[in-house]
């Protein structure tokens, strides 16, 4: 069974969508949680952080990586086979972009990267066709990453918001497995 990391980042209105999508990967993956400081900590109107963790603790079967120094093993050990970044909150892929590496999250790409391994992004932010729309282009423009089929979500509320497709993370997997970006990836 392949290994997959799954690091999640604080777009906590995302949470409820993400955890029927573990239940699926589970079942082809064997996953390793990572979590991001504010995920792992933040408890927001969309639920208690330490129930968000004890969901994923279950589906999982594992304790999540939740420091710096334990992310970092994950590159010299060649631990994961992928890893997903979902969702991926603004300034995560921010940072991946200017490789700063300064988070559990952030961290455990660049040790994944450095075994020249696909790492899957599921972009979750309010200003992804703003400020942030440099970093996704950045992104997408470099070897080995790979994103999950992303839309507007709320075009008239939120014209700049993108949000990941949830439903095509898994079928984002695979096709990063084969080297391959899922088409269309505009939603």
């Amino acid at each position: 069974m392949k290994k997959l990391g799954l690091a999640v980042c604080g777009s906590f209105c995302t949470f409820d969508e993400l955890l029927p999508q573990v239940q699926h990967l589970r079942q082809h993956y064997e996953l390793y949680p990572i979590l991001s400081e504010a995920a792992y900590l933040t408890d927001t109107r969309f639920g208690l952080a330490a129930a968000f963790v004890k969901d994923l603790r279950e589906l999982c079967g594992r304790e999540p990586i939740t420091t710096i120094e334990a992310a970092e093993a994950l590159g010299p050990k060649k631990l994961l086979d992928a890893l997903a970044v979902a969702p991926c909150t603004g300034n995560t892929l921010a940072k991946l972009a200017a490789g700063i590496a300064d988070t559990p999250v952030t961290f455990a790409c660049k040790a994944h990267l450095r075994n020249a391994r696909p790492v899957v992004v599921a972009v979750s932010t309010n200003d992804g066709l703003a400020a942030a729309a440099k970093n996704l282009g950045a992104l997408l423009n470099r070897k080995h990453y790979y994103f999950v089929p992303f839309g507007q979500d709320d075009p008239a509320g939120k014209p700049a918001s993108l949000k990941a497709d949830l439903s095509l993370l898994e079928d984002t997997v695979a096709a990063a497995l084969e080297g391959r970006q899922l088409q269309p990836i505009l939603r």
